[in-house]
């Protein structure tokens, strides 16, 4: 089994299946684009293991805490991570995470969003360690997201080729 896969397998987690989209969606592009030795990732949200869309939903501030999307953050992470793997084969491939943008949708008056998106950023640091593992990153509130889902995170990755 590959280290990244072992960590994962360790800490109880499961990479979710893609995303199943509410009936009459269509989502026509690519959750990850490959170009060169590059992955650009596509906005993903938090999943349910069996690829739903997972609760809560709603806006940070006023029906989901911080602690919640914390936790609606790190379901993001491994929503990417599975995307990952399904396009690179093996998550070991990844050499660097260079830049990660958070989005969370935010009531007004909410100022939390880089405590939201720390639910992500753990557990890639925790995943893949201080060296690969770091990023560039923002944490940006949003007035709304896709389907009502508190937290959209997108990003990049180098790889082996």
């Amino acid at each position: 089994m590959a280290r990244i896969e072992q960590r994962l397998a360790a800490l109880g987690l499961v990479l979710p299946p893609t995303v199943t989209p509410p009936p009459g969606v269509v989502l026509p592009f690519q959750f990850v684009r490959i170009v060169g030795r590059r992955a650009l990732i596509s906005g993903h949200g938090p999943l349910n293991a069996d690829g739903t869309i997972a609760a809560p939903l709603g806006k940070l501030g006023r029906e989901v805490t911080v602690e919640q999307g914390y936790a609606a953050a790190r379901l993001t992470a491994l929503a990417m991570l599975g995307s990952l793997q399904r396009a690179l084969g093996d998550l070991d491939r990844i050499t660097a995470w260079t830049r990660v943008f958070g989005m969370v949708a935010s009531a007004p008056g909410f100022d939390k969003q880089p405590a939201v998106i720390n639910g992500f950023s753990d557990l890639i640091l925790e995943l893949f360690g201080p060296d690969i593992g770091a990023h560039s990153r923002s944490a940006v509130g949003m007035a709304e997201l896709p389907f009502n889902i508190p937290v959209e995170i997108e990003g990049e990755v180098e790889f082996d080729a």
